[in-house]
């Protein structure tokens, strides 16, 4: 069993050779010696905290974002049905849940006819031109994209019509 004077003695050799180790020549306060340590230790406690915090909220993210992919098949179905009629009674009841709750959860559905084509949200299936357009324009969605707080989880499938040409390089001299 060690007594007060032994931990005493203890403390004060650890703090007299990490005061000695730090700077031989010079006179250092062991209290602020100790003081800086604990504040260094305090220091490292936060960042720590802090990072487990955020690893926290991105795994937690990351596993919502994985069951909102998993449902898009159904949401897709249900966008289906919905515009084949064929979404009534029990089953409108039910959609309108699953649509409230993918929405509370952050789901976003995107893409509309007309948008311009931009390949970082958009998955060209289809192409055309047209002299009806300027630029490169999702002129039909083919499957709606969506996203999860400014993650893309699936593009949306477009087909994409480009201006046509005004004079063919090469033929006019």
């Amino acid at each position: 069993m060690t007594t007060d004077n032994e931990e005493q003695t203890s403390t004060e050799n650890v703090v007299t050779e990490t005061v000695e180790a730090a700077a031989p020549d010079q006179e250092i306060d062991p209290v602020a010696a100790l003081t800086a340590d604990l504040q260094r230790l305090q220091a490292e406690y936060a960042n720590y905290r802090k990072r487990v915090e955020r690893d926290r909220l991105v795994s937690s993210e990351m596993a919502t974002a994985a069951v909102l992919t998993e449902l898009l098949a159904t949401l897709d179905d249900i966008d289906r049905a919905s515009q084949h009629g064929e979404l009534t009674g029990g089953f409108k009841a039910v959609a309108d849940q699953l649509a409230s709750l993918t929405n509370r959860f952050g789901l976003e559905k995107y893409g509309t006819d007309g948008d311009a084509f931009d390949p970082q949200i958009h998955e060209a299936l289809m192409h055309d031109t047209s002299a009806d357009v300027a630029v490169p324009t999702a002129s039909k969605i083919l499957q709606p994209g969506y996203k999860y707080k400014e993650r893309i989880l699936r593009p949306a499938r477009v087909a994409v019509t480009e201006p046509e040409e005004q004079s063919v390089s090469g033929l006019t001299e």
